[in-house]
């Protein structure tokens, strides 16, 4: 699976695990859970099917502020999200935005926010913590 600007990473885990893993590993970090997006008991109480899938929205005012200090509209894009999910086959993802891709979006220059690179390795950090077998 290709989508411009999103990474997805298979877990060995199912789901929920998934998430609760990658929600105790973005505690441990010290970051701080802003949400957490049932979109599948959403569907299920309006009536409708869908695979588990679970949106994490976390971050800090330290790491996502110098992208909005360089433009506004990565607002939109930020805090960071996490989208845990199953696919018709049983198996279980995580996906996220690049932060490289965040600031091409929003016409950033990468080398006037050097936490960029920061970001990133913390986004692939979580993703391996939250889908890798113990």
């Amino acid at each position: 699976m290709t989508i411009a600007g999103l990474i997805t990473t298979e877990s060995t885990l199912g789901p929920r695990e998934t998430v609760e893993r990658l929600v105790a590993e973005i505690a441990r970090r010290g970051l701080t859970i802003f949400a957490r997006i049932d979109h599948a008991a959403g569907a299920a109480a309006a009536g409708l099917p869908l695979n588990p899938t679970e949106l994490v929205i976390f971050g800090n005012a330290k790491g996502g502020t110098p992208l909005m200090q360089q433009a506004q509209t990565a607002g939109i894009d930020l805090p960071l999200k996490a989208l845990v999910w199953q696919d018709g086959h049983g198996r279980t993802w995580l996906s996220y935005n690049d932060p490289l891709w965040i600031a091409e979006r929003h016409e950033i220059t990468p080398e006037r926010v050097p936490n960029l690179k920061m970001m990133t390795g913390l986004l692939a950090d979580l993703a391996a913590a939250a889908t890798a077998a113990a």
